[in-house]
């Protein structure tokens, strides 16, 4: 099997996988926390940030980055075809819009948090922080999940037309 080929696969399985967890906590998660109290809400979300630090994760984020920038290196061959231009599309919508917003947007809204002693603050600063953080947060997730799910149809999509022509 070509290597473009196995790259491409792992840049489907891993930008569907990115897509399947902003997803869920667009639809789900953020909802369902989102009902809760600030302090509880500071709380869930806090631990929910702590614990998806874990190395699946890790490992299927930036096997997404590192797969999604290889494809169109591979592929380099096909320029000028449309395809090559789908491929450096999928680049630089993923590393802008689920790369780049979680490191420039989503993590330091959760590092912001995680420095917090929530035991520790007023309920005033807790409903505070839950403002300056709460619809940034979710905002900048549907950023992700809609570049993610982007790049991952349109991955799929180019799965189908490179082996066609």
């Amino acid at each position: 099997m070509k290597i473009q080929i196995l790259i491409l696969a792992s840049a489907i399985l891993s930008t569907g996988l990115m897509a399947g967890i902003f997803f869920t906590w667009s639809n789900a998660v953020k909802p369902g926390i989102g009902k809760l109290s600030d302090l509880e809400y500071l709380k869930a979300l806090q631990s929910m940030n702590r614990v998806i630090l874990n190395i699946p994760f890790k490992i299927v984020f930036f096997i997404s980055i590192i797969s999604v920038a290889l494809v169109p290196v591979l592929n380099f061959d096909l320029y000028p075809n449309s395809i090559f231009w789908i491929f450096i599309f999928i680049l630089v919508s993923y590393w802008v819009g689920a790369f780049g917003v979680t490191l420039f947007g989503n993590i330091p809204l959760n590092e912001k948090l995680d420095k917090i002693n929530l035991k520790s603050i007023s309920s005033k600063k807790i409903k505070l922080l839950r403002e300056s953080i709460e619809s940034n947060w979710n905002n900048l997730n549907l950023i992700r999940t809609i570049s993610s799910f982007m790049a991952f149809l349109l991955l799929v999509l180019s799965l189908i037309l490179v082996n066609h022509t």
